[in-house]
């Protein structure tokens, strides 16, 4: 018996083929739109053929027509539940077949426009998407590198602490999305200091206790601008400012949070803030040498920090060197 595969076009273009393992093989080469299946067939009959096409998903949603004389209904269910769309009974009747088979190609042709219609707004969707994520990162950035001006600074610890913070967190096998988005979040650590007062962040000697406790309010502060947020983004940056100053062992503060309560964001943006923090000369201190501010780093392992993230510092050292390579360099003018 003969196989019919029909392509929709105003005029369709037929392919037959006797055999349906021809049939079937042309299918993975061809897109067709109507397919025509006797019941009887050699080697596999219309039920199995219509189970082994739908299987593949370019034929999941194409009309299959079962040409059949059988009449019982066992044979009927067991072809509708194999993916059977309608049935043609033989001897047919001509005009009937023709009949049908303009109804379905109409309405697939109405389910491709469809499908294309849907690819297109999801495209569209992207499009937008990515632009509006673009003019976030853009003002996180901007608003990070206006704060660490205030600080003294010229923009370029929260860069180096987003590269950082984004090595650590993929030596830690945090997804790609989640690495980049610490990467994006990490500027805005520090965004609380634009409520404390000046002449405590541009202090140059060591804080007295009330402007050390006024200084760690930058937390605090930092958390409620980020607060509420509607962007996986800024609910990020939430997190990492409200605690990216927790130590490992409780110790730290504003919550006194230890171990894994700690949000993971913030136990990787706290080495990188702390690192990068050693090595850049403050108003109130020299900068150190890299050499000795990754020791430090390491020998808080278990206590400032966690164990796990450090451990990825430590094998990231390579690419965090490089880093802070090209920081000095620049600061000396190579």
């Amino acid at each position: 018996m003969i196989g019919t595969i029909v392509r929709a076009a105003t005029n369709a273009d037929i392919d037959a083929y006797l055999h349906p393992f021809e049939a079937l093989e042309q299918t993975r080469l061809t897109q067709y739109d109507l397919v025509l299946v006797d019941h009887i067939m050699p080697e596999m009959d219309g039920v199995q053929f219509t189970s082994a096409l739908r299987a593949r998903d370019a034929y999941r949603l194409v009309p299959i027509v079962m040409v059949t004389s059988d009449m019982d209904r066992n044979t009927r269910i067991e072809a509708i539940r194999a993916g059977a769309t309608d049935f043609v009974n033989k001897p047919f009747d001509p005009t009937e077949l023709q009949a049908r088979v303009a109804n379905l190609l109409t309405l697939r042709a109405a389910q491709v426009e469809l499908a294309d219609r849907a690819a297109w707004l999801a495209r569209e969707v992207e499009t937008a998407t990515a632009h509006l994520l673009a003019r976030e990162e853009e003002i996180i950035w901007r608003l990070a590198r206006a704060i660490e001006y205030r600080d003294g600074d010229t923009g370029e610890h929260v860069s180096r602490v987003a590269q950082i913070s984004q090595l650590i967190a993929s030596g830690i096998g945090l997804s790609a999305q989640r690495c980049r988005m610490i990467y994006l979040a990490a500027p805005l650590h520090d965004i609380g200091k634009i409520g404390i007062a000046d002449a405590i962040l541009g202090k140059p000697g060591k804080l007295t206790p009330e402007e050390f406790r006024i200084m760690r309010e930058h937390v605090t502060i930092g958390a409620r601008i980020l607060e509420n947020g509607s962007s996986e983004l800024i609910r990020t940056a939430e997190l990492i400012a409200q605690s990216h100053h927790e130590r490992w062992d409780g110790t730290g503060y504003p919550d006194r949070l230890s171990g894994g309560d700690i949000p993971i964001e913030a136990r990787v943006v706290a080495i990188a803030d702390v690192f990068d923090a050693l090595c850049s000369e403050r108003p109130y201190k020299a900068a150190w040498p890299i050499e000795k501010a990754y020791a430090e780093i390491v020998a808080c392992s278990g206590s400032h920090f966690d164990p796990a993230c450090v451990a990825a510092f430590s094998a990231k050292w390579p690419e965090i060197e490089a880093i802070m390579g090209g920081a000095q360099a620049a600061a000396v003018g190579f």
